[in-house]
């Protein structure tokens, strides 16, 4: 009763397919047919689309240009429309330039005759508040 075991090792269930060294053949990973048509399909359509027509997109809510109200536009040098962004950004460039930050208290902004034709004639304002007070400036 002489047998082989390396034939029973190869035939054995479990764990012991796991010693049989697996040929090259084994481990080439078979992709059905739809699948490689699905993935080419995925990657032309991303290939044809040219990158230019993704940045067309119109400005919407607060990059949107809007009129501004004369306070404004004596604040900003005359610009008759502007993104709330910009404005803001505009607002905080002028705080920063005149160091106008309360030196205490980073967070309160001590507003000088300029600002205070913005800011509804308060004296202090918090950087919180500042998008606040600006909305009635925005005309719709």
């Amino acid at each position: 009763m002489a047998m082989s075991f390396g034939v029973l090792w190869s035939f054995l269930p479990g764990e012991t397919s796991l010693l049989v060294k697996p040929s090259p053949v084994s481990t080439v990973r078979f992709v059905p047919v739809n699948m490689r048509a699905a993935r080419r399909s995925v990657t032309l359509s991303a290939v044809s689309k040219p990158a230019i027509e993704t940045n067309k997109r119109e400005p919407r809510g607060i990059m949107k240009p809007r009129r501004v109200s004369p306070e404004m536009q004596a604040f900003l040098g005359g610009v008759l429309e502007i993104p709330r962004t910009q404005a803001l950004k505009e607002i905080w460039a002028y705080i920063k330039q005149h160091n106008l930050q309360d030196p205490a208290d980073k967070k309160v902004i001590v507003c000088d005759e300029k600002l205070k034709q913005i800011f509804g004639g308060r004296d202090r304002v918090g950087f919180l508040e500042i998008a606040g007070l600006l909305n009635p400036h925005f005309l719709k």
